[in-house]
């Protein structure tokens, strides 16, 4: 029989102690104390024993209105902010339905969209200002447009939207009764960052995660933001009926109490190690980087003029390095064959191993490599 394909995800979590986890923007430097004190108190309480109330903690809901600083809109808990798109394309959305999008992109939200039998209307971004514009949005839309999707900061790309664009995207929304779906997973890690709730709060749904901006990815809790009509709507579609995870919810509620005193440090040292990521990747010759600095916690390392494939460098630097970086081919149609991931809320460390690894790598691969030559 033929040798089965490299599973990465298998082999990085079967070696999950010696890998430098820099494949899924997971966020590596919230201070150990604000989370496992939570837990463990709701272990030692037993409170995974009974379920949780079902709307929600309150107090947890309180600290979401508060770190979003939009009291007139209703949050929702999911098991991940990947729940909270599903069940608003769900929800939202129908057979023949468009919805004007970007590639590369976060294209699981473009696999809802399609089960619900609409489609997306991939702009193609790979190329300055490597975002959506309010121009080009506003030509996409035909009478099919039902939604905009507007991930601010951009998975995979790390751009984000200027104050100014999200307002003028937030109006084309509002002129023509169009859902503004603001996925905004990477909020914390951005400058300035602006709502899109702010200029459109009845056409827009917001959806955030804790994963990445408290460290909770293995945790599974996010959630939708929205006026209570379009939480009502969407909240038909909600399996748990019965509420989400109590653990996930102790630690996000300690996490979002606490997170003024840490988040600053966190996204300083973000910032730097994307400092050193940057100064790496352009001393290797083939390399370039799309979009710097980032306004999230990964980049894109363009490999195209080298000849090596992303899945190849993937591989190479797992399993020979213990460095996991993540192939573009997911995240991209077009272009995810040109570009690996790389994210950098990890400790030095974990940069240090990548800074090592990715010149080597790459060397290694360009022999095998002809258009390298």
């Amino acid at each position: 029989m033929p040798d089965a394909p490299f599973d990465a995800f298998r082999y990085a979590h079967a070696h999950r102690l010696e890998v430098a986890w820099l494949s899924q923007n997971t966020n590596h430097l919230v201070p150990p104390g604000v989370i496992e004190g939570a837990v463990d108190e709701a272990l030692r309480t037993r409170r995974h024993e009974g379920y949780p109330y079902a709307p929600g903690d309150p107090e947890l809901l309180d600290l979401v209105r508060a770190d979003f600083g939009r009291d007139d809109l209703v949050p929702f808990l999911t098991s991940g902010g990947t729940e909270a798109l599903y069940m608003t394309t769900r929800a939202l959305l129908g057979p023949g339905d468009e919805v004007v999008a970007s590639d590369p992109s976060y294209l699981i939200i473009h696999r809802f969209v399609d089960l619900c039998g609409a489609r997306t209307v991939n702009l193609d971004i790979y190329r300055a200002p490597y975002r959506l514009t309010s121009d080009r949005v506003r030509d996409a839309i035909g009478p099919k447009t039902k939604m905009i999707l507007l991930i601010d900061p951009l998975n995979p790309l790390g751009s984000g939207y200027p104050r100014d664009e999200v307002r003028a995207i937030a109006e084309i929304a509002h002129d023509h009764h169009l859902t503004l779906l603001n996925d905004v997973t990477y909020r914390d890690f951005s400058d300035g960052h602006a709502l899109a709730a702010e200029f459109a709060p009845e056409e827009t749904v917001t959806v955030w995660s804790v994963s990445k901006n408290c460290g909770l990815a293995g945790l599974r809790l996010g959630g939708l933001l929205a006026r209570p009509d379009r939480v009502k709507a969407i909240g038909r579609f909600n399996t748990n009926d019965l509420g989400v995870n109590v653990l996930a919810q102790a630690a996000a509620t300690a996490a979002l109490r606490t997170k003024s005193h840490w988040i600053g440090e966190v996204v300083r040292q973000t910032r730097a190690n994307n400092a050193r990521l940057r100064d790496c990747a352009r001393s290797v010759e083939g390399v370039s980087l799309p979009v710097d600095p980032s306004r999230a916690n990964m980049t894109v390392l363009d490999i195209a003029e080298s000849g090596i494939r992303p899945e190849a460098l993937q591989e190479e630097m797992l399993r020979r390095d213990g460095v996991f970086v993540r192939a573009g081919n997911y995240l991209s149609p077009q272009y995810g064959a040109r570009f690996v991931r790389v994210s950098f809320s990890n400790p030095p460390g974990d940069i240090d191993r990548f800074v090592a690894a990715f010149p080597r790598a790459m060397e290694r691969l360009r022999p095998a490599t002809p258009a390298a030559r």
